[in-house]
């Protein structure tokens, strides 16, 4: 199956919120292997002026990575994940993710671009509290391998 190039310009609406948890943070920090105490300690991050523990800046991955599922799992699409390499991710953030934060994504596909027999997507995570608060902008861009890739 082909990528459907009329993916470009689409967009996926927030799915239900993320619930930033201590552990999750303390998990997440310890797997990237970030020490800084304000990921472990609450009153370490209280004393820099954060309202609780501070998350390590790519945890807005997880956040993100739950909004492209949208895109493998939508049928229209045409990516099978199976044939999919991991390109670029890069962050923009607006302010700390800290634990007590509730997270939504909007996924926009900014680009598909034809290449040899498959196609490089880019898309824009724009992660946000329920409440609208701008968080961080995540981007990414995937290579969808053509049969025979």
């Amino acid at each position: 199956m082909s990528i459907n190039p009329d993916l470009q310009g689409r967009s996926y609406p927030a799915g239900e919120p993320y619930q930033v948890g201590r552990e999750k943070i303390r998990e997440f920090a310890r797997g990237v292997k970030a020490t800084h105490p304000a990921h472990f300690d609450v009153a370490e991050a209280e004393r820099l002026g954060y309202a609780d523990l501070v998350a390590p800046p790519t945890f807005a991955v997880i956040v993100a990575q739950r909004a492209d599922a949208q895109l493998i799992g939508d049928p229209d699409a045409g990516i099978d994940f199976t044939r999919v390499v991991h390109a670029d991710q890069r962050f923009t953030h607006h302010r700390p993710i800290v634990a007590g934060d509730e997270l939504v994504t909007e996924l926009h596909v900014d680009s598909v671009r034809a290449m040899g027999g498959g196609a490089l997507l880019t898309t824009r995570s724009e992660i946000s509290t329920t409440e609208g608060e701008k968080i961080a902008t995540a981007i990414s861009s995937i290579l969808v391998r053509g049969e025979g890739q």
